[in-house]
């Protein structure tokens, strides 16, 4: 299954559902489900202003859900103002030109699979390792 390492606290704001979008500068014409792992790097300045999203807990260098992904949208001006009226704390660094990710049916799983990530989409084996 394809896999997207995402820094904290973002991916656990796509898995607790605060983020329905999320943002790369290149465009894939992959659709369909998704895992999310949350890398072991963590954006320090955006956790200052997200607490109050995020879990105790904040898993890193782990696989912590699925998602499908619908839909790859170039972010312009309209869809910002509108994501911004939605949840400004969530998408006021997004920018304009770069390709939003449509998240759909997220599945937050009990227990993360620790996993090395990789940059861009990658694969992974499920097999046994999926304990919901």
């Amino acid at each position: 299954m394809k896999v997207l390492t995402i820094k904290q606290p973002w991916a656990t704001l796509i898995i607790n559902g605060y983020k329905r979008f999320e943002f790369r500068s290149w465009y894939t014409n992959y659709r369909g489900e998704l895992l999310i792992h949350a890398g072991k790097s963590v954006d320090k300045e955006a956790m200052k202003g997200l607490e109050k999203y995020l879990d105790i807990d904040i898993p890193i260098g782990k696989i912590i859900g699925k998602v499908n992904i619908t839909d790859y949208i170039k972010l312009d001006e309209d869809l910002k103002k509108k994501l911004l009226l939605e949840n400004d704390d969530v998408y006021k660094n997004s920018e304009i030109g770069s390709f939003a990710f449509k998240i759909e049916n997220v599945e937050k799983f009990k227990e993360g699979i620790e996993v090395k990530g990789m940059l861009g989409l990658w694969n992974y084996d499920l097999g046994d390792d999926l304990d919901e």
